[in-house]
């Protein structure tokens, strides 16, 4: 009897959400209310919690599926995605000075130093909202059912040609921003997965050239869920950012065009060309944030 009782409590344990998925969804709750509510200046110190609470929520589902995730798994390495993070989007918002592409509405009421620190803050949130929806889907059976998919290897020539392909749409993106604009969300991924199989760091292709798509469909489907929170969430913000693009500029949901929601797809590819790549230098084990077997 008492081996069955304490079974069951082990069972019944792992049925529940971890302690920190309910304060996840206490801070979205509380900032959603707050951000949207609340009139003047808001989101600069609503933005993080908020979105601090999705990371943890999401983490707290996946958990209760899976019972792994990336906070269980190491905490250490999951404060390490925020702290990656920030300087991350940084090199986004450098190369969006080319483009214009976005700019935030309420910027001129911060002096340069406050305007620095609030955005980076809220840049932390990135990479572990991103990976942490993507464990998300990958925990689901139509993704670990996915059959073979088209193979792209990491053969020299292969890996040659995405470098060049990537250095191409990067010099087309800095002298024509306005007609090439779309290539700040895809020549840093076809520029760093060669480097990273160069360097002998985990690279989507690893997968692809098994014909295994499921880490590149769960980033794709974790990044649009993702999307759909960030634009949510930003619609009634203040400050919040909204888009200027020369084409496409049509359809909008929420601030961000229809056509606009695509360009997260290769963001998402490039968040995990850039994560591996950072740990590698910084000489970290990166975390295999799917904690699948290729097929």
């Amino acid at each position: 009897m008492t081996t069955k009782t304490g079974s069951l409590s082990k069972e019944t344990e792992k049925s529940l959400y971890p302690f920190y998925f309910w304060l996840g969804l206490s801070l979205i709750i509380i900032f959603w209310y707050l951000n949207w509510a609340l009139s003047g200046a808001r989101t600069h110190w609503g933005f993080f919690p908020l979105w601090l609470g999705y990371c943890l929520v999401i983490d707290g589902i996946v958990f209760r599926r899976t019972g792994t995730s990336l906070l269980t798994r190491s905490w250490r390495k999951y404060i390490g995605l925020f702290l990656a993070s920030a300087p991350v989007w940084w090199i986004f918002e450098l190369l969006n000075l080319r483009t214009q592409n976005w700019t935030y509405l309420g910027a001129e009421i911060f002096s340069p130093l406050e305007f620095v620190f609030w955005t980076t803050l809220s840049f932390t949130t990135v990479i572990p909202a991103v990976f942490g929806s993507a464990e998300l889907f990958a925990s689901f059976d139509f993704i670990k059912r996915l059959k073979p998919g088209p193979k792209i290897a990491t053969d020299k020539q292969t890996t040659a040609t995405f470098f060049v392909i990537g250095l191409i749409m990067l010099a087309l993106l800095l002298i024509w921003p306005k007609i090439f604009f779309l290539f700040i969300w895809l020549s840093l991924y076809f520029i760093l997965e060669p480097i990273n199989i160069w360097m002998g760091n985990p690279s989507l292709i690893e997968w692809t050239q098994k014909r295994d798509w499921r880490p590149v469909i769960s980033l794709w489907l974790g990044v649009l869920l993702t999307a759909f929170f960030w634009e949510l969430w930003n619609f009634y913000s203040f400050p919040k950012w909204i888009y200027h693009i020369s084409w496409g500029d049509w359809l909008h949901v929420f601030e961000m065009p229809l056509l606009g929601y695509g360009g997260y797809l290769p963001f998402a590819l490039e968040l995990y060309a850039i994560y591996h790549l950072i740990g590698r230098l910084l000489g970290v084990k990166t975390d295999n944030y799917l904690r699948m077997t290729p097929k």
